[in-house]
């Protein structure tokens, strides 16, 4: 584990390859999996507050599926997640373009100017997993089948997550955290060299 101030961060985060490759994956992470992105308490406003702007941006499915849980729910580990649209079904924010990539409504609101939030955080930081203890936070690197793609990519074009997270980790830490982050990653791998 490294740490930088409060967050301790997995050695995988600097050692494995990652880059997203969405027309071989489809954007399954969004499709796949029994809950929806996991949220942090802070963010459960936002959506809310934000909720009624994305609403054009929504499937039918989406929508009817918000209009009737909200846009977020209590996970059976008792965790907040955004709403799926039926069981082990996709995100509720999820669309699909014309080549069935799944892309998240909120984003879409964000990139056309309608809304200032970019979508949750745990979303964008993908495939970091962050726990939160008391004084610090755990990232780790979340391995799933689905992204063999992305590592495929990642090892070709030789990126670390660290790197490929590098916006998201500003975002969620900071310019001069990342920037403490690059530093150890330097040092991690002149004595990986060694």
């Amino acid at each position: 584990m490294i740490a930088i101030d409060n967050t301790l961060l997995s050695d995988d985060i600097f050692e494995e390859k990652f880059v997203c490759d969405l027309q071989a994956c489809k954007g399954q992470c969004c499709v796949s999996g029994e809950s929806g992105a996991p949220l942090d308490e802070d963010e459960l406003p936002i959506l809310n507050s934000i909720v009624e702007q994305v609403k054009p941006y929504l499937t039918k499915k989406g929508l009817k599926a918000i209009e009737k849980y909200g846009p977020y729910v209590l996970d059976s580990d008792g965790d907040y997640t955004t709403t799926l649209v039926a069981p082990n079904k996709e995100c509720a924010f999820v669309v699909f373009d014309e080549n069935k990539i799944a892309k998240c409504a909120i984003e879409m609101a964000h990139k056309a100017g309608v809304i200032n939030w970019q979508k949750p955080i745990s979303c964008h930081l993908y495939p970091i997993r962050i726990s939160s203890h008391k004084g610090y936070d755990a990232l780790n690197y979340h391995r799933w089948d689905i992204c063999k793609d992305a590592c495929a990519c990642g090892l070709k074009l030789n990126v670390p997550v660290l790197k490929f997270l590098q916006t998201p980790l500003t975002r969620k830490y900071g310019k001069v955290w990342y920037k403490k982050a690059e530093k150890a990653y330097q040092e991690f791998s002149k004595n990986k060299k060694k």
